[in-house]
């Protein structure tokens, strides 16, 4: 059970380092060298980590609900660096996400082609696969609850690009948004999850 927990504390603290990661790399590579200056621009873990938001919630939470609520420290940006004007934001916002979405879905094709073949099968630990599961599920279930439009999450960039005149009544729901944002996930995210991974992998999701 412990090995469990601390293996399911791991891969979401190391995809969430991608996301970060994923967004100091956009915002670079539209001309935004903050993240790089502020020595953010790096897999390094440590760097992104939060003590209270990345360890002692989520740990404190994991061991006594099983349930998972964090954060890392947000990778900053400049805005006005970006050559993008228009739709620099939303790059940078969506990176996060979709570094999530690459990764669930090279573990998930792993699982779809290779799981039931009898030589890698035989080659690979019984519980090899539900590894891989948890790993494509946990980036799935990442990348969607932070494409939710609600402020601080990635989503809320993404919404205001897009709809600039429907921002302002989103920002008009202050801490609300964030309660909504986790109200949302709590009731429609494991559905969503699951259909996505039916759909990368071929089989339900079951660890």
């Amino acid at each position: 059970m412990i090995n469990q927990i601390i293996f399911l504390y791991l891969v979401i603290v190391i995809s969430s380092v991608f996301h970060e990661y994923a967004h100091g790399l956009m915002a670079y590579h539209l001309g935004d060298p903050t993240a790089k200056n502020e020595g953010r621009l790096t897999l390094n873990p440590l760097v992104h980590m939060d003590l209270f938001g990345t360890v002692i919630l989520p740990l404190f939470l994991l061991f006594t609900g099983g349930i998972f609520i964090g954060y890392a420290k947000p990778v900053p940006y400049n805005p006005k660096n970006l050559t993008d004007k228009k739709y620099g934001s939303l790059k940078v916002g969506a990176a996060g996400p979709l570094s999530n979405l690459a990764i669930a879905l090279i573990f998930g094709l792993f699982i779809r082609f290779f799981s039931g073949v009898g030589a890698v099968s035989a080659a690979l630990p019984p519980s090899f696969f539900s590894f891989v599961a948890i790993i494509a599920a946990i980036n799935i279930a990442l990348a969607l609850f932070n494409l939710i439009p609600f402020p601080p999450l990635d989503g809320s960039k993404v919404f205001a690009d897009l709809f600039p005149r429907a921002w302002s009544k989103v920002m008009d729901l202050g801490i609300w948004g964030l309660a909504l944002a986790l109200l949302v996930a709590f009731l429609a995210l494991p559905t969503l999850v699951d259909l996505i991974f039916r759909l990368i992998t071929g089989r339900p999701l079951a660890f």
